[in-house]
């Protein structure tokens, strides 16, 4: 591979409390694509804002809670460098200042799926897709986990060198390059602080009842609410239908059967409450992204 007269120069951005793990894994990663292609790509750590302009901009994962504000020096130096052709780039939290620089209204975007109520409350206009790892919006780049800076990682390196390149990097990390979801991962912690004592009554209710045939009517009743009333306090609550939310507990049961027996698949969605094995089936591959099968081969616990 020829090295590259035009290399993709990156600035990763050292905001507040900054991923140091992230930071330099990055910057790890560019550089063994840069032993197989070299010159492809340049790297530079970004603290304040600089004069020089950047083909990719990046906002890495916080620990330290920083999520930028309108007026911070680095939020307006990102909002300027995208209009001056930027692409702006995000992993888990960072994807904050790119809300805090304007540049998300209407746009499809991901963050850390822990992290999405107090997104959507911060940037409404944004189009949130947090089961999503990756998503590529030409312009706009974000990236889900702490760890999605590997799938972003990989993704600049396949938009400095190819396919090819993304391939060598991947197999000398030891990295599957794609094919991952974060509803893979994510996990089922409805609220239980909202103050709603007979909500909460149901929740925990649900925690034991689950497997049952289980009818709004009956949480209702458990509430000692009417019908009405129970689902307008529910839905307040929890942010959920009564049959959404026993539909995500049971997948979270199963989830953790699959993790941790060896019980056969159908004998799961059974003890779950799934009377139809096709049914749990469908559903399960709907909230998490795989089929039970795949996900105890993935996640089972030795």
């Amino acid at each position: 591979m020829q090295d590259s007269p035009n290399p993709l120069s990156v600035a990763l951005v050292a905001t507040p409390g900054v991923q140091e793990a992230a930071l330099l894994g990055l910057t790890d990663l560019f550089a063994v694509a840069n032993r197989f292609a070299p010159g492809r790509i340049v790297a530079t750590r970004v603290d304040q804002p600089v004069p020089h302009r950047f083909d990719v901009v990046l906002f890495l994962p916080s620990l330290g809670g920083s999520r930028g504000a309108p007026d911070h020096p680095l939020a307006l130096w990102a909002r300027d460098q995208h209009r001056q052709g930027a692409r702006l780039c995000s992993v888990c939290a960072g994807a904050f200042w790119l809300g805090a620089a304007g540049v998300l209204d209407r746009r499809p975007v991901t963050t850390h799926w822990a992290l999405e109520d107090e997104f959507r409350a911060a940037f409404p206009a944004a189009r949130l897709e947090p089961e999503q790892i990756l998503i590529d919006d030409h312009d706009i780049v974000t990236a889900g986990g702490l760890m999605a800076w590997i799938d972003l990682g990989l993704f600049l390196v396949g938009q400095a060198g190819g396919p090819a390149l993304v391939s060598q990097v991947a197999r000398h990390l030891l990295v599957d390059p794609s094919g991952r979801e974060q509803r893979n991962y994510r996990t089922f912690r409805p609220n239980r602080g909202h103050g709603d004592a007979a909500i909460l009554a149901v929740q925990t209710w649900l925690e034991t009842h689950h497997p049952q045939p289980v009818l709004a009517e009956d949480m209702a009743a458990v509430a000692a609410l009417s019908g009405r009333s129970f689902l307008r306090r529910f839905r307040a609550a929890t942010g959920l239908t009564p049959s959404a939310y026993l539909q995500n507990l049971r997948i979270e049961k199963a989830r953790g059967l699959l993790e941790r027996t060896p019980t056969p698949v159908a004998e799961i969605g059974w003890a779950v409450g799934y009377a139809d094995a096709a049914a749990f089936a469908r559903v399960f591959r709907q909230i998490t992204g795989v089929t039970a099968g795949d996900y105890r081969r993935r996640f089972a616990i030795a």
